[in-house]
Formats: structure tokens, C-alpha cells, sequence
């Protein structure tokens, strides 16, 4: 198949029929993987115990349809929560929210007050100010505060806190009191056939993998249908490898659930990974809030843009409404005059041979002094003229990329991963 096909430009030029019988195509497409009728095909009839299909999210591979105005339940609420351990301020006036299905990542450095704010919503911090609500109610404010057996939270530590002398089964079921034995067992079964882990209901903990005793805490954790998913580090002691394979089964897992779900990580790939959005914290501060998108094309400052992935620094001062630097001018809204510091991803200066990109403009030229391949990209150090001495900056590109040392290379920048955050005047 010719992919180009499916390039927004080719679609552009095709005529309006064929481009609407196309759409038409996908959506009937789609709507069949998903087991329904598209729209206006003809009568629609909603799913057993579930939306009529004009109201609910749309599959749609042409683009998303209009949405139907609807507010999402919030299952977990955080209103301007402080928390101070001696004269260190660990969390200082934070507040947010998670709706109901919606996975949040905690994000930043150690000490950042992350994993201290995730025991506040679990109840095992008790709360010195704010409120914290679960499913509308309040669990904790400065009147009281809901134990944490009670605030129908399921927890996931990062040892995983398993029972070594009970079985897997039993492990699981440890949590679910007032039903019947039978009920209690049957339940345990269906959140570790959930997991994966169901054949392995008799075994006991120290027989298991760390991926295994990982989805066992998990299996724990939902087994009493919680409203509210708290996990800390999760993943945290498992190699690399199993790492990425563990927290892909987790994230369909926590889909399929519909509990609200924060989870702490220091890990920005993972936090991009998983999340539907993303708090980033610093100082016990909440920097930024927002979609893996926002937050990583739309930074707050520059430690949001430097957290979520590697950026090179050039120092200068706003001039007409933008910077220069040796790879170009970026524009940016700061007072003329201004100290400035850019900041450009690696993978915003795309590279090519100088006489492929001979053209009515002077390409700016950099040296190759090293270039790795790093898997899925290549990494290139570049010498660039700056003001009659050399800059290091580092390129990224997609695949295989290997110009040799010494040779030149043409440089575009790509301003939408370019930023300019105010900086202190050096003189």
C-alpha cells in the first residue's frame, strides 16, 4: 500500500467525493471493530447496559467526531493541601483532581513531595491543611479524617507488600471482608484472571517473578472494586525490559477497571507512558498540570522542559521579538532587550547533507564530532559557529543517521520544540 496516500496534502488535492467516501469507509471500519453501526447508517441501537452510540466516545479513524457536552465525575479531589515534616515544606498548596477511569502520573525529582501527597489521598499521611474528597465526599479535612480502610482506596506500595505466607489467592482475597467465603474467593479469581495471574493462584509469593508479585499487588489492590487507585513506584525494582512489558499489561488493565488512578513516578517516559495527564512537581509545588502533549510541547519553565527529555541551552537577549542562536532565530514574547536562555530539543535540529539542502537561502552549517546509534535514533554531536568560537549541541535523529566525523552537515530547526524562558541578566 502506498502510505502516502493517507498524507494530508495528497488528501487535500483529492476531489470531495472520493475524499467523503473515505471517510465514510474508515468510519464503517472502525464502527465494526467495535462491534457497532455507524452513524447514519441506519438504525442505531445501544449496547446491553451501555450508551447509545450517538452519545458515546467516538472510534473514529478519520477524526474524532464532535463530543456531546458532558462533565466527567471527579473520583478523587485535592484542594489546597499543605504538609510540612519540621520546618521542610513537603507539599505547599496543592490541588487537583482525577475523574472517574482517568489515570494521573505524579511526577518529579526525589523529594519532591509526590509520594507524600499520594499518602494524604490514602489517608496514611494524616492531613494538616486542605480537603481531600473521594467520590464527592469529604474523607479528610480540618475537621477529621476517614481511616484508610475506610475511603474505598486501593494501594499498590513499590515493594508490593504481599503476604509471603499466604498464597496468591489468599493474598488477594485478604481485603475483601463482609462477603461470603465463596463470593470472597470467586472475586479474587476474576481480578487475577484480570492480570494474568489466575494459573497461579495456589503459588506463593517467594515463587513468583518480580513482574508476577507486581500484578498480584495490583490483582489486591482492585479486588474490592475501588474507587480510587493509589500506586507508588510500582514499577520501580523490575529490570528495564520487564519493566516496559509490565507496565504496558498494567495500563490496559487500569482501562478496563474504571477506578480513578494516581500513580508516582520519577520516571518521565513512564509517566508519558501511562498517564492521560500529567502533574509535574518540584519543591513541593505543582509546576504544571496537563496531557503528556501539553507538557511536553508546551512547557511551563524550563525544568518542565528539561524533565520530560534532553535540551540545549544557548544563552541571549530578545531582539526584535526573538533570539538568535547559531541554528536560527526563535521568536518568543518576552520585553525587548530581555535575557533570555533557549532551550531546543535534540530531535529539533534535523540534519542533512549540505547540498540537499541547497536552496535560495544559506543552510546553517554544523561539524559532526561524534555520531552513535542508540537504537531507534542516532545521536549527533555537532560543533556550530557562535559568534567566531564553537557550540556543542546535540542532534537527534530518527533510525540510522551516521554522518562521518568531521564531515558537515545543514541544520533546520524546528521552532515548535524551541522555548525561551526568561533568564538572569549575566551582567
Amino acid at each position: 500500500m502506498d502510505h502516502s496516500y493517507f498524507d494530508d496534502r495528497t488528501a487535500a488535492s483529492r476531489p470531495s467525493s472520493l475524499r467523503s467516501a473515505l471517510r465514510a469507509a474508515l468510519r464503517g471500519r472502525s464502527a465494526a471493530w467495535v462491534g457497532k453501526s455507524p452513524a447514519g447508517s441506519g438504525s442505531v441501537s445501544a449496547a446491553p447496559g451501555g450508551p447509545d452510540i450517538a452519545q458515546a466516545a467516538s472510534h473514529d479513524v478519520a477524526g474524532p467526531a464532535p463530543k456531546h457536552a458532558a462533565s466527567a465525575e471527579e473520583a478523587l479531589g485535592i484542594d489546597h493541601v499543605r504538609h510540612r515534616y519540621g520546618g521542610m515544606m513537603a507539599v505547599d498548596d496543592v490541588s487537583l483532581g482525577i475523574a472517574r477511569g482517568e489515570i494521573m502520573c505524579l511526577v518529579g525529582p526525589s523529594g519532591c513531595g509526590k509520594s507524600t501527597l499520594l499518602r494524604i489521598a490514602a489517608g496514611l499521611e494524616a492531613l494538616q491543611h486542605g480537603t481531600v474528597r473521594i467520590n464527592g465526599k469529604v474523607v479528610a479535612d480540618g475537621d477529621g479524617c476517614v481511616p484508610p480502610e475506610r475511603r474505598g482506596v486501593g494501594l499498590v506500595f513499590q515493594d508490593y507488600a504481599l503476604f509471603p505466607h499466604l498464597s496468591v489467592i489468599d493474598n488477594v482475597r485478604f481485603g475483601l471482608s463482609g462477603i461470603p467465603v465463596e463470593s470472597r474467593r470467586r472475586r479474587a479469581m476474576e481480578t487475577l484472571e484480570q492480570v494474568g495471574m489466575a494459573s497461579h493462584a495456589d503459588h506463593f509469593p517467594h515463587a513468583l517473578s518480580g513482574g508476577q508479585q507486581q500484578r498480584v499487588a495490583l490483582a489486591r489492590a482492585l479486588a474490592p472494586n475501588p474507587a480510587v487507585l493509589l500506586l507508588d513506584e510500582p514499577f520501580s525494582g523490575l529490570d528495564a525490559r520487564l519493566r516496559e512489558q509490565v507496565r504496558d499489561e498494567t495500563l490496559h488493565v487500569l482501562k478496563k477497571t474504571g477506578a480513578a488512578t494516581m500513580l508516582v513516578t520519577h520516571d518521565p517516559e513512564e509517566a508519558m507512558f501511562l498517564a492521560d495527564r500529567i502533574a509535574l512537581m518540584r519543591d513541593g509545588k505543582l509546576i504544571q498540570l496537563g496531557s503528556p502533549v501539553d507538557l511536553y510541547t508546551c512547557p511551563a519553565d524550563g525544568f518542565a522542559a528539561q524533565f520530560f527529555g534532553e535540551v540545549n541551552r544557548i544563552a541571549g537577549r530578545v531582539r526584535g521579538g526573538a533570539v538568535d542562536t547559531p541554528v536560527g532565530r526563535v521568536p518568543c514574547d518576552l520585553p525587548e532587550g530581555a535575557a533570555a536562555e533557549v532551550l531546543i530539543r535534540p530531535e529539533a535540529l534535523r540534519l542533512a547533507a549540505p547540498e540537499a539542502a541547497a536552496g535560495a537561502r544559506v543552510p546553517n552549517l554544523g561539524r559532526v564530532m561524534a555520531a552513535r546509534l542508540l537504537g531507534r535514533t542516532s545521536l549527533i554531536h555537532l560543533d556550530v559557529p557562535d559568534g567566531g568560537q564553537g557550540r556543542h549541541l546535540h542532534s537527534r535523529m530518527p533510525g540510522q543517521f551516521l554522518p562521518p566525523e568531521d564531515s558537515h552537515v545543514a541544520i533546520t530547526l524546528d521552532l515548535r520544540q524551541a522555548f525561551v524562558f526568561p533568564a538572569k541578566d549575566p551582567t
